[in-house]
């Protein structure tokens, strides 16, 4: 039974092209009575129908299997790969042209995936799928009216999904479109009246709207749902501060601290309270327990930062930070954010002090020895500043940031032979630093070794494809130079991918534009360059040359003018500009 067994298998893989097996009848011969058999006219073997073998590769659902498996697994690129393979045996799919789609637009591939929506919006208007990704589309490149009406048409379709009245909602806001929020959210409450995000939201226009009663009833109807909720608390707390209401304000900060004890940024905000109106004695209380939790609760210097430092609210910051260290807290975070606040606050001195006090565990002990650096170079303290960063290098002599802050003073001092020879150390250090290139490429070319300055940018871009700064240099010491305009061009191009707001390398292509006699060009990008960045005196030349090349006179002189005023240096050669085109002789 095995052997039959096994001989039915082979037969059935040669008919499947796998083998070389031949199909027999029964009875039939071989070896010696091939010639025998041969010799008579055969009877025609009986026709056996193929033996059905999967085939993956013309299986929409193994494609699509194969899509939600490479999904999984973060594999975007193979899951759309098999999502349009799929479709290809399936192409009235709109299941299939659904995922596709959502996938096309996590990949950036807005066009494959507007293409998509559209035909299975075609097939069926009313898909809520379809429409809210070709929102989404219309939202992420700009299209925002469009957006807005479709998410409209999704809420008239399917009005009980909440995501997209939120969605909605906020998009008004950012549209700045308050009215037109508001009406969302309260028809959100409408069809969910447990809403208590939606009666946030109701209470934030409100209050922005100036709405004050309106506002408060809100906030407290969203807290009435949600009792534990913070932020309607804190967006009270605005309310009571605006109306001096002192007694709301300590009540709310409380009430606040009871539901929960460790709620850090209303401590601080208590704390500070008690501080304005004089109660030094609980501030301080509030302020040292503060700074005792912050040796085992880093959320203390977290909420310190977002809420102050990241918030530019920097004199609060600095009396929460000094009651925090009064209580004889001493970390290396805590001085971190004194030495930020300090600093921010002119006090340059405690700044360091603080600063310096930062040890060499700490996560920002890179950082603060940057700022110290820094604030040594900025009070003229060169020799201090090079003392200190060598000091650092000769304990940790293997982190090569280190040698780019001494490089980078050096440069400043225009000790371009020491700056070159530590960046140097540097590189020796980590070959593949990128920065280090780029500030040693910047160092040969102020030091007039133009070619030299070349190759470093060269390898900080090899290195770093995506270092717009090298790639903006590189491509506008070309420029400069008037040569390989075409690559000058190409590298600025993709600088500005990385940093499209980038004014400097706005200006950068618009004197590739200006170099290739591409007037009316490089016009436009060096206006936009001018927009970007207020009164840079290269940029207001470079934006006179553009003008003065396409004739309009007057809006050159008033360019060159205005880059004459923000100069510094080097003025002559601006005035000799001025007087060619003024027909004076002398400015």
């Amino acid at each position: 039974m095995r052997t039959v067994s096994l001989m039915i298998l082979a037969c059935a893989l040669a008919v499947a092209g796998m083998t070389g097996c031949a199909a027999r009848k029964p009875g039939a011969v071989s070896g010696a009575s091939k010639k025998a058999v041969k010799a008579k006219k055969a009877a025609p073997a009986p026709k056996i129908p193929p033996i059905p073998v999967f085939a993956p590769k013309e299986n929409k659902f193994f494609y699509y299997a194969e899509a939600r498996r490479y999904k999984k697994q973060g594999d975007m690129a193979k899951a759309s790969e098999y999502l349009e393979k799929a479709l290809a045996l399936d192409p009235e799919s709109q299941l299939l042209k659904e995922e596709l789609a959502r996938l096309m637009m996590s990949r950036q591939e807005k066009d494959r995936a507007l293409a998509l929506t559209r035909e299975i919006l075609a097939e069926n208007p009313k898909n809520i799928n379809a429409l809210i990704t070709y929102a989404r589309i219309q939202e992420d490149s700009g299209n925002l009216d469009e957006a807005l009406k479709t998410y409209e048409k999704v809420l008239s379709l399917a009005p009980k999904r909440q995501d997209i009245y939120l969605h909605l909602g906020s998009l008004y806001r950012e549209a700045k479109q308050p009215d037109k929020a508001l009406g969302v959210y309260q028809r959100l409450v409408r069809q969910f009246p447990d809403s208590y995000v939606g009666y946030f939201f109701i209470g934030k226009i409100y209050l922005e709207k100036g709405e004050r009663r309106k506002a408060v009833a809100a906030f407290k109807k969203s807290l009435e749902i949600e009792p534990d909720l913070e932020e309607p608390r804190f967006e009270l707390l605005k309310l009571y501060r605006r109306a001096g209401a002192s007694k709301k304000i300590i009540a709310m900060y409380e009430e606040i601290l009871r539901r929960n004890p460790e709620n850090v940024r209303a401590a601080m905000g208590l704390g500070l309270y008690y501080h304005r109106i004089g109660q030094r004695s609980k501030a301080n209380a509030l302020f040292a327990d503060l700074g005792k939790r912050s040796l085992e609760d880093p959320k203390v210097v977290s909420v310190l930062v977002q809420n102050y430092l990241d918030g530019g609210n920097y004199k609060d910051g600095l009396v929460i930070v000094r009651g925090m260290l009064a209580s004889g807290t001493d970390t290396p975070e805590l001085h971190y954010v004194a030495g930020f606040l300090y600093e921010q606050t002119g006090r340059f001195d405690k700044a360091i002090d603080h600063f310096r006090k930062v040890t060499d565990t700490s996560r920002f002990y890179q950082s603060a020895v940057q700022h110290t650096a820094y604030l040594y170079q900025k009070q003229k303290r060169l020799r201090q500043a090079e003392k200190y960063l060598q000091s650092v290098i000769a304990r940790h002599p293997d982190n090569p940031e280190f040698y780019l802050y001494l490089g980078t003073l050096y440069e400043d001092m225009k000790a371009y032979d020491k700056a070159e020879a530590i960046l140097k150390k540097g590189i020796a250090k980590d070959p593949k630093n990128d920065r280090l290139y780029f500030r040693l490429g910047v160092v040969y070319d102020k030091a007039g070794r133009k070619q030299m300055s070349i190759e470093a940018m060269k390898t900080a871009v090899r290195l770093a494809p995506q270092n717009a700064s090298a790639l903006n240099y590189l491509g506008y010491t070309y420029a400069d130079m008037g040569t390989h305009l075409a690559e000058a061009e190409k590298l600025i191009l993709q600088a500005l991918k990385y940093k499209p707001d980038d004014g400097y390398i706005t200006d950068s292509l618009g004197w590739v534009y200006y170099k290739m006699g591409r007037y009316e060009e490089a016009v436009r990008h060096l206006r936009r360059a001018a927009e970007l960045v207020k009164d840079d005196p290269t940029i207001l030349e470079h934006l006179g040359d553009a003008y003065r090349k396409v004739g309009k006179r007057q809006k050159a002189l008033e360019y060159y003018r205005r880059s004459l005023k923000h100069k510094k240096s080097e003025k002559e050669a601006i005035r000799k500009k001025i007087r060619e085109l003024s027909g004076k002789s002398k400015s």
